[in-house]
């Protein structure tokens, strides 16, 4: 009887160690994921600041350039402005299949990738 009731005790006691070591592997795996895909986005939202700002100065370049051959500073400016305007609604338009489905599967990708 004693010999019973040890075995059913051992086989919980290996029940409960496999059900801490499953949840603190999951838990492992879940701070995995997240810190890949954190500094994924993170890696390529410094790349992106870095061609913002250099996007933007030569903007501003290209708008000073284009007004003086035009002979009015502020005439590039709008030239360069009414492109954005343009390329805005464009993307507005496109804005599902061109960047919100690309960052979904992005983010499943990096999300379901085996370690």
């Amino acid at each position: 009887m004693e010999n019973n009731a040890s075995t059913i005790e051992m086989l919980f006691e290996r029940a409960e160690d496999y059900t801490r070591t499953t949840v603190e592997l999951a838990k492992l795996n879940a701070v995995d994921k997240t810190a890949d895909v954190m500094s994924s986005l993170l890696s390529r939202l410094t790349v992106s600041i870095v061609f913002v700002l250099f996007a933007f100065l030569a903007n501003i370049g290209l708008s000073l350039w284009i007004g003086e051959l035009l002979g009015k500073i502020y005439y590039g400016f709008f030239i360069v402005s009414s492109l954005y305007l343009l390329v805005a609604i464009v993307l507005y338009l496109f804005k599902d299949q061109w960047l919100k489905m690309p960052i979904s599967n992005f983010i499943i990708v990096k999300m379901l990738k085996k370690s």
